[in-house]
């Protein structure tokens, strides 16, 4: 076993544990360890203003320090405290897979950490992306409850080739840019590639519309008011960049709503617009509101 177990990834189903790799913290080089701390530091600061209360608050109750790349197995032993468990896995996993291990309270952690050259965003999912952006909300028990039954409903989406075409399309980009002598045209090609996914998609699948659900609200959420919105999104928690740029007018505020999963995104591209939620549980109501939509629900 490539991690140390405890009630909640003893749950777990075999067909997830094959994504589950060990961590090994002692592999963190200095220069790893540094990046954490310039990100954590920088982003702390600054969204101390702009981050929902619920940010702060769960940096302390997750066990995640400023100073150091967090530890799997300290982290398990605090998030247990709140029903939840994390695992480290290698970089991007599926979305069905990934949204099946929120329905069992476990938090996916990609446990590679960003080159220095890419300090300030990263499009590969790493441990400052999950474990500073993801883990610290999830203290909030109104929004775990929502991340839950959001994997339990996704991971019962219909998807088709396209889709895994896209999945594997995005991976391939964010391996090649996090990797070190990366010709700049190869990045271009890959880049070129998804868009050219994206626009030929042809009628979305229901896993296509739940994941531009998870990207308006779980990646890039606001929170609060459209004249004053709060972050809360971990893909804006985690980005010094992008975190500062979705504050500005430049940045449309759209209150959320279930049009959202109809609005597509393009991970290679600064956001244009942003969805802002009025609290927690409103999420959890237009979700509900989806999943009616869902041949689950309908039949069919």
């Amino acid at each position: 076993m490539s991690y140390e177990s405890n009630p909640i990834l003893d749950k777990l189903p075999e067909h997830l544990k094959q994504y589950i790799k060990p961590q090994n913290y002692e592999e963190y080089t200095a220069i790893d360890q540094a990046v954490w701390r310039y990100v954590m530091r920088k982003n702390v600061d600054y969204l101390s203003e702009v981050a929902h209360q619920s940010y702060l608050e769960g940096l302390k109750l997750t066990g995640i320090s400023i100073d150091h790349i967090p530890n799997m197995y300290g982290m398990n032993r605090i998030l247990k405290e709140i029903g939840w468990a994390a695992v480290a896995v290698d970089g991007f996993i599926p979305p069905s897979a990934f949204m099946e291990f929120q329905a069992y309270n476990v938090l996916v952690i990609a446990g590679d950490i960003r080159q220095l050259e890419h300090i300030e965003y990263t499009p590969a999912p790493d441990i400052i992306h999950e474990g500073a952006g993801h883990a610290p909300i999830i203290a909030n028990p109104e929004y775990a409850e929502y991340l839950r039954r959001f994997g339990e409903i996704g991971c019962k989406a219909i998807s088709n080739a396209k889709d895994h075409e896209l999945y594997e399309a995005v991976r391939h980009l964010s391996i090649i840019k996090e990797a070190s002598g990366t010709p700049q045209a190869s990045i271009d090609d890959a880049e070129a590639k998804i868009e050219e996914l994206q626009n030929n998609m042809g009628e979305p699948s229901e896993i296509a519309l739940i994941r531009n659900l998870h990207w308006w609200t779980v990646e890039y959420g606001l929170i609060g008011t459209i004249e004053h919105p709060k972050i809360y999104g971990a893909g804006l928690l985690s980005s010094i960049g992008e975190s500062a740029w979705c504050m500005t007018d430049k940045v449309k505020k759209v209150p959320y709503s279930i049009e959202a999963a109809h609005t597509s995104f393009d991970i290679t591209k600064p956001q244009p617009q942003l969805f802002v939620t009025p609290d927690f549980a409103y999420l959890s109501q237009v979700l509900e509101e989806f999943a009616n939509t869902m041949a689950l629900r309908k039949g069919g």
